[in-house]
């Protein structure tokens, strides 16, 4: 896959910078004074179990959930009051695929590159389908296609307008192993582009072979961060498996 030659981002800070951010829906608490930093050129994992928290932040970076409290810095922009630019920065996969099932990967693609105001929509259509392995079905209905194929062409959609920074939640979930591989290639391949990467993952390590910083969200709350490179997969399922710091649940 092509390194994807974004838009220079404001390089002053980090790609995303989220201070005492938290979140809740009712009585729940999703995420709980949250302070977390992903820079540049990097990619940051989030570890943690259904709940902890991890769908809810990367919603939040991407400016498509307020926070209750505390500030975001997406990409250089406020998260709240700058959401459109944010939106035009990050390039979102959440666990939906945002595709219409009725329209084909080429027709879904095309729609979005307009949605953004992509320049030349038609030709950058073609571009990220032959990135993402995808133009020999391009022309089927997405309905039809495997997980892994509709996988694909999400990451696509995310990638139409070249974002500076990507959010992924759980991509390899329900991937082969191939698809798998394809992942960690365009994770790293918008990190090696000047951009950066922040995604969720359950299996330490993997997660920790494809990051180069990790955190683990329990309960809300950050538990642990640092360096891929210096943590064992060991260490984080330890983490994992730690009694709860709070008896309340949070929303994934």
């Amino acid at each position: 896959m092509t390194e994807q030659p974004a838009p220079a981002p404001p390089r002053s800070g980090h790609a995303l910078e989220l201070r005492g951010v938290s979140r809740t829906y009712g009585t729940t608490h999703a995420l709980r004074s949250v302070d977390l930093d992903a820079a540049w050129d990097r990619v940051l994992v989030l570890f943690g179990h259904n709940g902890a928290g991890k769908s809810t932040l990367l919603r939040v970076a991407a400016a498509l959930v307020k926070p209750t409290a505390g500030s975001v810095t997406t990409a250089g922009f406020d998260a709240d009051g700058q959401s459109q630019r944010v939106r035009a920065a990050t390039g979102y996969v959440g666990h939906g695929t945002l595709l219409y099932d009725d329209l084909t990967p080429e027709e879904n693609l095309r729609f979005y590159a307009r949605l953004y105001g992509v320049p030349d929509p038609d030709e950058r259509t073609a571009e990220v389908l032959r990135d993402v392995g995808a133009e020999r079905w391009a022309h089927r209905r997405v309905r039809g296609l495997s997980n892994g194929m509709q996988k694909r062409v999400a990451i696509a959609r995310a990638l139409l307008h070249r974002p500076v920074l990507l959010l992924l939640d759980e991509p390899d979930s329900g991937l082969d192993v191939q698809g798998r591989a394809f992942v960690e290639t365009v994770v790293r391949a918008v990190a090696n582009g000047g951009g950066a990467v922040v995604f969720s993952a359950h299996d330490p390590a993997r997660g920790l072979a494809t990051a180069d910083d990790f955190a683990v969200l329990r309960g809300g709350r950050i538990a642990a961060a640092g360096e891929a490179a210096s943590t064992a997969p060991d260490e984080i399922a330890a983490l994992l498996s730690a009694p709860p710091l709070s008896s309340s649940g949070g929303s994934a």
